[in-house]
């Protein structure tokens, strides 16, 4: 591998670190997507779990771990250095498919999934912001789009396979000895091949430097008070909430409606690969088409999904929704991203992503808990349609509130509401955004 003196930005200027890190991407998406097919049916059909709240804890527990994770894994990644935390998150992820093997008991499966929130959000976390250093403004959405296309078309990939493995072998061992190839081959990637991008940062930040905000004023910009920060957790929080649903209760709705666990793991499978390949294009047409109006259709796509699946039966038609699930996933995901390396200054970005992923994914355990207590009490029509509706008022609000962020088209149609807080710049006047 050539290591440059000098580090210069920009896709080209990198490819062979950028290609890599993709590489990894799809090693970090691998793990988590070997439960999407099984873990649900493990704690109904192995560990006799009757309650759908109870049977879907396992991604409360995850999703909790994932988000708060995010946030530490973005300042220390600005403070420690990327590849190091990188390496930890393996680490971390190492133990993960033994623990699920060996469980005695659904407690087993919880802690799995703790050090399963601790390996995603490091590594998942670390890959998003070191992608972004080494592009440079131009093509943030591009490189946010070929992020999510590996790791999601990995988990979608690791979900038929685990799912097949099962309906062949049985819900464990053979499904989760993948799992342990995938985090031994990704810690090897990570600690050999993957070089720190820190510098890259810096050279960035060094025509335009600020000290970065303390975190407190970071945590309030992307909570409540800027308009793209805060507008972007809103809508992540949202979309992941819709993951932990389709995560946790659509392999129970599914089996409920008559469908064998191959056919599941074809579901399963058509969201995340969907979502994943498609992500090429609509990464790349953010930095063409502006962020806003993707986000905003693609939110309103999912509930129009979301609410297919909730009224219809039947394979073909769940398959039918579960694509268009996925399409409007895949116009919001990279593009959210894109938007927070839009407004976050160098200095200060691996904190901002950290931010919005403490939102994003606390929509795992939202989506989990609310998926499994609605379903327990109304049924899980019910709740899925309700979920619908949620994800057609969030994008509404996006409507409402997010201005567009990519620097170019920002230029040439400032956006209503400028950010003044300081260390963070006014949008609508800078366009190396």
């Amino acid at each position: 591998m050539i290591v440059e003196d000098r580090p210069r930005l920009g896709l080209g200027a990198n490819w062979r670190q950028f290609a890599l890190l993709v590489l990894v991407s799809a090693f970090v998406g691998a793990m988590v997507g070997l439960e999407r097919t099984v873990l649900p049916l493990l704690a109904q059909r192995e560990f006799g779990l009757a309650s759908v709240t109870a049977a879907l804890g396992f991604i409360v527990a995850f999703g909790v771990v994932k988000a708060a994770t995010n946030l530490l894994a973005g300042w220390l990644g600005d403070r420690w250095g990327r590849k190091r935390v990188l390496v930890i998150g393996w680490l971390l992820g190492l133990p993960v498919p033994l623990l699920i093997i060996w469980a005695p008991s659904w407690s087993w499966i919880v802690a799995a999934n703790v050090l399963l929130g601790l390996n995603q959000g490091l590594t998942w976390s670390m890959t998003v912001v070191m992608k972004i250093d080494l592009v440079g403004p131009a093509r943030r959405g591009l490189a946010m789009g070929l992020n999510e296309f590996a790791g999601y078309l990995a988990v979608a990939g690791a979900a038929l396979g685990s799912g097949l493995l099962a309906e062949a072998y049985g819900l464990r061992p053979m499904p989760f000895y993948l799992g342990i190839a995938v985090a031994s081959l990704g810690l090897a990637l990570s600690l050999l091949g993957v070089r720190d991008t820190t510098a890259y940062a810096a050279l960035e930040e060094a025509g335009s430097p600020a000290a970065a905000p303390p975190l407190r004023t970071l945590v309030a910009m992307g909570t409540w008070r800027d308009p793209a920060l805060a507008t972007a957790s809103q809508v992540g929080l949202v979309n992941n909430l819709n993951d932990g649903l389709a995560w946790g209760l659509f392999p129970l709705f599914f089996a409920a409606g008559g469908l064998a666990i191959d056919e599941i793991a074809v579901l399963a499978f058509a969201y995340p690969a969907t979502w994943g390949l498609t992500q090429l294009v609509t990464g790349a047409l953010s930095d063409r088409w502006g962020r806003r109006h993707l986000i905003v259709w693609g939110m309103l796509l999912q509930g129009a999904a979301l609410f297919a699946i909730a009224l219809t039966r039947g394979l073909g038609p769940w398959l039918a929704a579960s694509i268009g699930l996925g399409l409007g996933t895949a116009m919001v995901y990279p593009t959210l991203l894109a938007v927070i390396g839009d407004v976050g200054r160098p200095a200060w970005r691996g904190t901002a992503v950290g931010v919005y992923r403490l939102w994003r994914d606390l929509g795992y355990a939202v989506g989990a808990l609310a998926a499994g207590v609605l379903a327990d009490r109304l049924g899980m029509p019910a709740a899925i349609a309700m979920v619908a509706a949620l994800t057609v008022a969030s994008g509404l609000a996006a409507a409402v509130r997010l201005p567009e962020t990519h620097p170019r088209i920002s230029v040439l149609s400032p956006p209503p509401t400028v950010t003044t807080v300081p260390g963070s710049r006014a949008r609508a006047a800078t366009p190396d955004a």
